[in-house]
């Protein structure tokens, strides 16, 4: 494509000396600009032809210069096309579009507002490859997809001013939310930072998809070798594109039959090799650049694009943050989820598939069970023990040392209704130190329960418990008295003796008090 030359690009380091090369070969270069002398030294000894400068500000009240490319630091993004758009000038911007959503959507509205053309750099939405892939799943030929991964790894530039996440990830991001035409309704991800700590050096971010649709994407730069691929798993058969090979797009048509209607057996097909069209990712993409401003059309990959990736990135960095901030001294399962907000002390263990909202305060030492939901501004104490299917809702303070068993309840309204809304009626519900609640039983708000207290499985708890008082039914009544070692005391002429621990009890009215031998 020849043109005139009307664009202006900032940053001419890693990656932006190769849209460099491409903007001069397209022949729509007007102006180079970078603000370290020593790499606009070293890109003048390579495109001797081309303008240069020092100042953005410049470049940016040039009236030649019709659109600007921005190819620096992510970090710097938000700022440089904010600019750029309020000068007037149409903007391509190299992923991310900017480090918030916040800031994003921003962008967004001035470029709307402006009337300008925004467009981010999602490369892989130009690739020949991608591009067949996609008519492949539209076509059928892969069946319903069911699965998408991908891997992005390599040892090579190590950033210490973004992690691995927003520097690699957002590519994978982009593809498969274009492949499935959906954004994803739920979003994890977990990694390591142990160059800089920090800063991550592997992420693991998973993707579901409101079809049921899930997908991973493994980005890392500490991998011995360059891999690019994204696999897409079909009923019928399965797509490999891999960028590192010379054939991009592989098909492989194996199918799975399931032997006398139970038992799933793979039958394996020879892969095909899938044309696909010759040219440059990167070429491509700017001559659509190039086309939507001459043309004054939409780019595929426009603001709102580039947002819709912005978001996906920001939940898992929310994710990532979530357990970074407790990781050094406590344990989080992958599969669990923490919000923002939450204190955890040292040594707690917070297991499978748990959900941590936000304002809650858990103690040191504590364990929290699979399953288990603890809702917003919940306080639990040292070394509690919360055992699996739990639920604990805001409004409830256990103290230290509860034993909650699996699948007890806490209820924080009395009356609930589905049509009416009692969030102003919550009541409160105080658990006291030692007590320990069987299993399934239901804890009715608005009750405190004493220390040392035993809960029987299955009961229904409707009132104040007693210190060291065992009850069971429904509804809850006293049928003992429990030592606070657990095990039951029998009275003689009101004094009783543990046979386990040998503490001493002495009855005083409608409480026991623990006398020490």
């Amino acid at each position: 494509m020849k043109t005139s030359k009307f664009i202006g690009l900032i940053g001419l380091g890693y990656w932006g000396k190769n849209v460099l090369r491409n903007f001069y070969e397209l022949g729509a270069l007007h102006t180079a600009c970078d603000t370290d002398q020593h790499t606009l030294a070293e890109r003048k000894k390579e495109f001797p032809n081309v303008s240069y400068t020092d100042s953005f500000e410049a470049m940016l009240q040039n009236s030649d210069i019709k659109a600007v490319a921005i190819a620096t630091p992510a970090v710097t993004h938000y700022e440089y096309v904010k600019q750029a758009l309020f000068a007037g000038k149409d903007v391509y911007v190299e992923k991310p579009l900017a480090l918030t959503v916040k800031e994003g959507q921003e962008i967004v509205d001035i470029a709307e507002k402006e009337k300008r053309i925004l467009m981010v750099g999602h490369i892989l939405q130009y690739h020949p490859a991608v591009i067949k892939l996609k008519k492949f799943i539209a076509s059928g030929e892969l069946g319903k997809v069911e699965y998408i991964y991908s891997n992005r790894l390599n040892i090579g530039k190590l950033r210490t001013e973004e992690n691995i996440l927003w520097s690699f990830a957002p590519h994978d991001i982009s593809v498969i939310i274009m492949l499935l035409e959906q954004d994803p309704i739920a979003v994890t991800a977990f990694g390591g930072d142990y160059l800089n700590k920090g800063i991550y050096d592997t992420t693991l971010t998973t993707l579901e998809f409101k079809n049921g649709v899930k997908s991973h994407i493994f980005v890392s730069w500490l991998h011995p070798y360059k891999e690019q691929k994204l696999i897409v798993v079909g009923s019928k058969a399965m797509a490999v594109f891999d960028d590192m090979s010379k054939e991009k797009l592989f098909l492989y048509p194996h199918r799975i039959e399931w032997r006398n209607g139970k038992i799933p057996v793979a039958q394996k097909a020879d892969y095909q090799v899938i044309p696909v069209e010759s040219g440059e990712p990167l070429n491509l993409e700017l001559s659509h650049f190039i086309d939507c401003v001459l043309q004054r059309k939409k780019p595929m990959t426009d603001g709102y694009e580039g947002l819709r990736v912005l978001k996906v990135l920001e939940l898992a960095e929310s994710y990532l943050s979530s357990c970074v901030s407790h990781k050094n001294s406590c344990f989080i399962h992958e599969s669990s989820y923490v919000d923002e907000g939450v204190q955890i002390g040292e040594g707690t263990k917070i297991w499978h598939f748990s959900h941590i909202l936000k304002g809650s305060r858990i103690g040191k030492n504590c364990v929290v069970g699979q399953n288990v939901v603890i809702g917003n501004d919940v306080t639990i104490g040292d070394r509690c023990k919360i055992q699996n299917n739990v639920s604990v809702y805001k409004g409830v303070i256990l103290e230290d040392e509860v034993f909650c068993g699996p699948s007890c309840v806490f209820t924080n309204v009395y009356n609930p209704r589905a049509f009416i809304e009692r969030k102003h009626e919550f009541m409160n519900t105080l658990v006291k130190k030692g007590t320990t609640i069987g299993a399934n039983a239901t804890i009715v708000c608005g009750v405190t329960i004493g220390q040392y207290a035993m809960i029987g499985a299955g009961a229904v708890v409707k009132s104040d418990v007693r210190d060291h008082a065992i009850v069971v039914g429904v509804p809850a009544r006293q049928i003992g008295w429990a030592c606070r070692c657990g095990t039951t005391l029998n009275f003689n002429n009101e004094h009783a003796v543990c046979n386990y621990c040998r503490n001493n009890y002495v009855m005083k009215g409608e409480t026991i008090v623990n006398e020490l031998n």
